[in-house]
């Protein structure tokens, strides 16, 4: 193991370039696209669906999914079931506003949300067994996000308060997940390309 003992003065351009300026810079993109909608007085309607979805899959499928390629399905199940969870919270508080209307039924898409999210961890690590073979990981990442998927979009048509149906709604659950799932292999590889450096 290498670098374990740098001393405190042995800093590198690199160092300060990819651990401060580039992660600070992507926060203040974030917020940027983020407030869009508000410094343009509207219109940035899709810019808004996007993020929430962008949100929606890197703490409910990618997180998840990651941990269980490169860990182990106790890992990607937990972390589904934190990830899960914190998202349905998030939501809850929208579901209990008083603008919100009536939220009877609103228990059915927040349960889905954490179901979804371990189930997509815990098969993930229990399919792919810490393999780094990229196809494996691929196939793995593709088949466990599409069952989620399928299965978030089923959860959600038991509740009264759904939001999400017809043959659009169920390409946004499931096709957005499936392309999620195509990616996470990749960015798991990179990680195992680096785990001993």
């Amino acid at each position: 193991m290498k670098n374990l003992n740098l001393s405190w003065k042995e800093w590198t351009r690199s160092d300060i370039i990819y651990s401060i300026i580039v992660p600070i810079f992507v926060v203040l993109l974030i917020v940027g696209i983020s407030q869009l909608d508000q410094l343009f007085g509207g219109g940035f309607n899709v810019i808004t669906g996007i993020t929430m979805q962008i949100e929606e899959l890197l703490v409910i499928v990618a997180i998840p999914l990651l941990l269980g390629l490169i860990w182990n399905k106790w890992a990607g199940g937990a972390s589904g079931f934190i990830m899960g969870s914190f998202y349905a919270l998030y939501w809850a508080d929208s579901y209990r506003s008083p603008f919100s209307g009536a939220s009877f039924g609103a228990n059915t898409v927040l349960l889905g949300y954490v179901l979804s999210s371990m189930l997509i961890g815990y098969m993930a690590g229990a399919m792919n067994k810490r393999s780094d073979n990229f196809l494996r990981m691929m196939i793995t990442a593709i088949f466990t996000t599409t069952i989620g998927g399928i299965l978030l979009f089923g959860i959600f048509q038991l509740s009264p308060v759904n939001v999400v149906s017809g043959i659009d709604g169920f390409l946004l659950t499931v096709l957005t997940r499936t392309a999620c799932g195509a990616i996470i292999p990749i960015i798991a590889k990179v990680f195992m390309w680096y785990d001993g450096n």
